[in-house]
């Protein structure tokens, strides 16, 4: 493989870091250009430029004449920001869109899902924005050979990012002796893939003629049930007999606003994907991290940072009257 130059606007996130990791390592020239307020390391040998990406000149300025192979794109989740990001960045060989698979039809008519499920999501208007970035990207590839690739992750975590609703307060709930609420029953089958695992598609198919005009799903084989995912976490934990108690999805948005769009619009449904597509692009990339491991590795993160251990006062207080409610109710 030759070297690209690739530009990621991001870089800093849970996702983007793994792939900007991933791309050094296989020997590619990496700019990521954000902020500057970045909570991870970048590897050695990265060029960092400070600019705020919604600001075009900002973001021209920083780039001056210089063009890229390709441009990673993980902050844009409007056509607006869309836009701008195609303007400021300038032509490039590849534009890469990262979208999601929240975007795919809710709930899905069949699994596992495929590239060629359809894209609707009448529940998140996260996922809405991101198909109308899909759409304009679909129609400027059609209309004007834009030369874009749009992939979907789902759930994607590293060692610093916790997949249950309530984060660090439900590890607090659980060391404390206290009940976790799980939506649902607990049964439905939910697809979590290590960042690393995600870097290995992702990277190879930066550059890669068969991907440009093309959209694909990227997540691991993985797809534990709930239930397992909320056991590993505990057991991670080092929690014995934990007790979680099940709520419906809809309850728990009504409960909780704010956590009822990622509920009702993605996590209650059992979503299980076939990446055939991308595996035939990039042959190399499997699951290796399957959660059991994963959970370990994020409450050895967490308790060797006392700091990050954070406790949302005002969730804690929430789930204590979910759960008291669901307590009198089967009474």
């Amino acid at each position: 493989m030759s070297s690209l130059r690739i530009l990621f606007l991001g870089g800093s996130g849970v996702i983007s870091t793994a792939c900007v990791r991933a791309a050094v390592a296989v020997g590619h020239h990496v700019t990521v250009l954000n902020r500057g307020r970045r909570s991870r390391a970048v590897p050695d040998g990265v060029r960092e430029l400070v600019a705020d990406v919604r600001d075009g000149d900002a973001v021209r300025a920083a780039l001056g004449r210089e063009r890229f192979d390709v441009v990673a794109d993980f902050l844009s989740f409007t056509p607006e920001h869309v836009e701008t990001a195609l303007t400021a960045t300038g032509p490039s060989g590849q534009y890469v869109f990262v979208s999601s698979a929240s975007a795919y039809q809710k709930p899905p008519r069949r699994v596992p899902v495929t590239e060629s499920t359809p894209l609707h999501n009448p529940f998140w208007s996260y996922s809405r924005d991101k198909i109308a970035c899909e759409d304009l990207l679909v129609r400027r590839s059609r209309d004007e050979g834009l030369p874009m690739t749009i992939v979907r992750p789902s759930h994607t975590y590293d060692h610093t990012s916790l997949p249950t609703l309530g984060g660090w307060t439900d590890i607090a709930r659980l060391r404390a002796g206290k009940p976790v609420v799980v939506h649902g029953d607990g049964t439905s089958r939910w697809t979590i893939t290590h960042a690393d695992d995600f870097a290995v598609a992702f990277t190879g198919i930066l550059g890669h003629p068969a991907a440009i005009g093309d959209s694909f799903t990227i997540t691991g084989s993985h797809a534990p049930t709930w239930n397992d995912i909320y056991q590993w976490t505990a057991d991670a934990a080092g929690v014995v007999s934990p007790r979680f108690v099940h709520i419906a999805s809809e309850t728990i948005a009504r409960w909780a606003p704010g956590l009822g769009a990622t509920l009702v619009g993605d996590k209650a449904h059992s979503m299980v994907f076939d990446t055939t597509k991308v595996a035939t692009l990039v042959p190399e990339f499997r699951t290796t991290i399957t959660y059991d491991e994963g959970a370990q590795r994020i409450i050895d993160h967490y308790d060797a940072h006392p700091e990050l251990q954070r406790v949302d006062d005002d969730l804690d207080a929430l789930f204590d009257r979910m759960v008291a409610h669901a307590d009198a109710a089967g009474a």
